[in-house]
């Protein structure tokens, strides 16, 4: 291929912020880098971007490659370009944001990750490069679209509790939340289809479960909907 320019012209990477959640944990997925710079310090996923690939292609490459993971939800969250970020040179990189269920996905780490594991999010190991900014980032960018967007759903199994759902918006936005409040305006919205099922081995009064009804959340969104929680 040749080039234009001659004149020096930086790297290109991206970096991928993916979250998962437990009962009472928001997680972050991070790797071990198993080469320089930063061996052996955790850190996003995330690699060069190849000249034959698209932005996404690379995010959704570099997380399969070093985790084994295939998000359903992956979007761009920002480009962080400070000359000194990486000490290999001057490497541009463009983050990626990603929800998934944790129950559906086992942890492979390969290529130039030595392992892969969940942190919490409140309790991450020191970073490599700028992670812990763009860690950050990504979680504000979390903790305000989930409250206009039905994203959270993208954490939950696909059959959860009223309960579950509102213990999901706790984590994230750290905060209680009054119980009826929060399902009289969850289920004014109509969009969780009530069940014929109930919760399974729990010690507990088993409790009803639902699903998030994505077709009519798009039908309705189309037509000026406004998901606000």
């Amino acid at each position: 291929m040749s080039h234009t320019y001659e004149y020096p012209r930086p790297a290109l990477t991206v970096d991928c912020v993916v979250f998962g959640l437990d009962e009472e944990d928001l997680k972050v997925l991070l790797i071990q880098r198993g080469v320089e710079p930063f061996a052996g310090r955790w850190a996003l996923p995330g690699g060069f971007v190849r000249m034959d690939e698209s932005l996404d292609e690379a995010a959704r490459r570099e997380l399969e490659e070093e985790s084994g993971i295939r998000p359903g939800h992956l979007e761009q969250l920002f480009t962080f370009g400070s000359p000194e970020r990486d000490p290999r040179g001057r490497v541009v990189t463009v983050a990626y944001f990603a929800l998934v269920k944790l129950s559906a996905h086992v942890l492979r780490a390969a290529t130039d990750a030595r392992e892969a594991a969940w942190f919490s999010v409140w309790d991450t190991p020191k970073l490599a490069f700028d992670h812990a900014d763009i860690l950050n980032t990504a979680l504000l960018r979390l903790k305000g679209k989930v409250r206009y967007q039905p994203i959270g759903f993208e954490l939950l199994p696909p059959k959860f509790t009223l309960t579950q759902l509102q213990r999901l918006y706790e984590i994230v936005l750290e905060r209680e939340l009054d119980k009826r409040n929060f399902r009289k305006k969850i289920l004014a919205m109509d969009l969780l289809e009530e069940l014929d099922e109930v919760e399974q081995d729990v010690a507990h009064r088993a409790a009803r479960l639902y699903r998030f009804d994505h077709k009519k959340y798009r039908q309705l969104e189309k037509a000026g909907f406004n998901f606000e929680l």
